[in-house]
């Protein structure tokens, strides 16, 4: 599969692994604090993904666990950051939302995620945006307006800004994880899922919640594990691979498979707003995902260590017995080269644009 279509596919993956969460914690908010479902989710994506890793570890040769990358003291920040906004206030954003809001209506509004995500690597850390991405953003937020207005009230309802309010958060979320992008995606999201767990859970048992029953613990967990954990795992490869912009326009199919999901859990006929805000939805998507960007660019020297193959951009000598497998993972240096080809904003595409 071509390097493209397989960074999409991935984006596409975690679309959907995250956008059937949210219809699925619907029908656990009946019975469950905001907070506690949050926690349980997340404590499931940490506690899972920790097993995970460490059978890979141990999996692992000599030489594969020396080379793997190590989240370095200077990207802490940016980590802590994206625990912060897309961990904790998140979830328990989303969770306080759909409390109150139609999960078909919760599920579409998640679009907006992905627009705000490109509007702050667009005017914060200077992504490249061009023009059909805008007109995309413009099209996806008409959507959302439509989506959440109630005829005949003055604004939109609480319960719609609230979740319009998650998408603001794991956008801040997206951006900074992008920063540490080149790390094991694995770790970055255990990492994240374990202390947004626990905060998530110790603030619903102060306020006086309390553990349900092992079997809806268990639900809870294993639907995290997917939703909030392997799927984070693969929007950070995305990450990688597309630039924060472009793989929030692909993340933002995700509620497409909620409100699949939703409709068959509560069948219902939905309002005519409904389709027009999915149209609108529909096309700032596709907007998003048909956008090409070629031109003349120069790559500076840059060191670091990810998960590559040697392809145009990948061109260096080994200092340790390499047995040819690809793809490997390893510190490595990259010299100037100047050349032209289509491109996304990934780890090795970063500059800027006159």
């Amino acid at each position: 599969m071509p390097a493209r279509l397989n960074a999409a596919f991935t984006a596409l993956l975690a679309a959907a692994l995250f956008g059937a969460t949210t219809p699925l914690a619907k029908t656990l908010l009946g019975s469950l604090s905001p907070f506690m479902v949050a926690g349980l989710f997340y404590l499931g994506s940490g506690v899972g993904l920790a097993i995970g890793i460490l059978i890979q570890r141990v999996s692992r040769t000599t030489d594969e666990r020396h080379n793997q990358s190590r989240i370095h003291v200077s990207e802490v920040p940016w980590l802590l950051g994206a625990i912060a906004a897309g961990g904790i206030a998140g979830p328990a954003l989303l969770m306080l939302g759909l409390s109150t809001t139609p999960a078909a209506t919760s599920s579409l509004l998640l679009n907006l995620e992905g627009v705000f995500t490109a509007v702050v690597a667009w005017v914060v850390f200077r992504e490249n945006v061009d023009l059909q991405i805008f007109l995309g953003m413009v099209a996806i937020v008409a959507g959302g307006v439509v989506l959440s207005w109630q005829p005949g009230a003055a604004g939109v309802s609480t319960g719609a800004l609230l979740v319009v309010g998650a998408c603001v958060a794991w956008a801040i979320d997206n951006n900074l994880t992008r920063k540490v992008s080149t790390n094991d995606a694995m770790v970055i999201a255990c990492l994240k899922g374990l202390v947004a767990g626990s905060v998530n859970l110790g603030i619903a048992l102060l306020l006086g919640a309390h553990l349900p029953g092992v079997g809806k613990i268990a639900a809870a967990m294993m639907t995290g594990l997917a939703g909030y954990g392997i799927s984070l795992v693969l929007f950070v490869v995305a990450l990688r691979n597309l630039g924060t912009a472009r793989t929030g326009a692909y993340f933002s199919v995700a509620p497409i498979f909620g409100v699949a999901l939703s409709l068959i859990l509560w069948p219902e006929l939905p309002s005519v707003l409904f389709w027009v805000a999915a149209a609108l939805m529909a096309l700032g998507i596709w907007l998003h995902i048909r956008e090409r960007h070629e031109h003349p660019h120069t790559h500076e020297i840059l060191d670091h260590n990810h998960r590559h193959r040697h392809d145009e951009h990948h061109q260096h000598a080994h200092d340790f017995a390499w047995d040819s497998e690809e793809p490997h993972t390893h510190p490595h240096h990259h010299l100037p080269i100047a050349h032209t080809h289509a491109h996304f904003p990934d780890i090795h595409h970063r500059h800027t644009h006159r």
